[in-house]
């Protein structure tokens, strides 16, 4: 089963009266469970890309599909409940709450999704303690180093276990064994949880790591190949 589907999707954007072309007729299917990189240089197309799975924007033409489901034109009341159920978003900044703690991060989409206290603290506990930072539970955001926030980050992503995780250049701001440790984490929930990760990057660890690389160029696919994880 594809967990995305992508057919002959193009996008640009407005820039200085012009129109700059940011994908075009951009293709692709990404199975379940897959643990896959979206390899290319900056301005290559891949947040872009990103953004149009994660129902963040929406294409000038072509059709995107999550579960089976063509969400390319749906409401936006739609996009934000598909977003709230079934996508996790792990971004280059962590994009956590700085004024909450690590516990209080990770609830967060829980508490949207409206589960129960007793549930969200059992859960967010746990992972906590899965990722080795349950000692900093009740420390806020604004005191943690790069890459314990972007720990919590990756919690706070799968712990609703979404059937989707997006990452935008995860380890761009952390150091080389830091990020390691990072993708360590994320390759283990894949593995455990079977969570489909599609991870933007143009850092070589993080590229060779991944069980499928899709590189792009220009806003065009120009390589699309499985290799060995590990």
């Amino acid at each position: 089963m594809e967990t995305i589907f992508l057919d002959n999707i193009s996008k640009s954007y407005q820039d200085r009266g012009s129109r700059v072309p940011a994908l075009s007729g951009v293709s692709l299917g990404i199975q379940k469970g897959e643990f896959a990189v979206l390899a290319g240089p900056s301005g290559s197309g891949k947040t872009t890309l990103l953004n149009l799975i994660g129902t963040l924007d929406q294409p000038d033409s072509g059709q995107v599909y999550l579960d089976g489901q063509e969400v390319s034109r749906l409401s936006q009341n739609a996009l934000a409940e598909i977003r709230l159920e079934k996508i996790g978003f792990i971004f280059q900044s962590s994009n956590l709450m700085q004024v909450l703690t690590a516990q209080e991060n990770i609830e967060f989409v829980m508490l949207l999704q409206g589960v129960g206290a007793e549930i969200r603290n059992e859960k967010s506990l746990a992972i906590l303690k899965a990722i080795g930072l349950e000692e900093l539970a009740g420390r806020k955001i604004s005191k943690m180093s790069g890459g314990q926030s972007q720990r919590i980050a990756v919690a706070r992503a799968v712990v609703s276990e979404p059937q989707l995780i997006l990452a935008d250049e995860p380890t761009a701001q952390l150091d080389s064994r830091t990020g390691e440790q990072l993708i360590d984490l994320m390759e283990s929930f894949n593995r455990s949880k079977q969570i489909t990760f599609l991870i933007a990057s143009h850092d070589p660890m993080v590229i060779n790591r991944a069980g499928r690389v899709i590189r792009i160029r220009d806003g065009r696919i120009i390589e699309d190949r499985a290799q060995d994880m590990g």
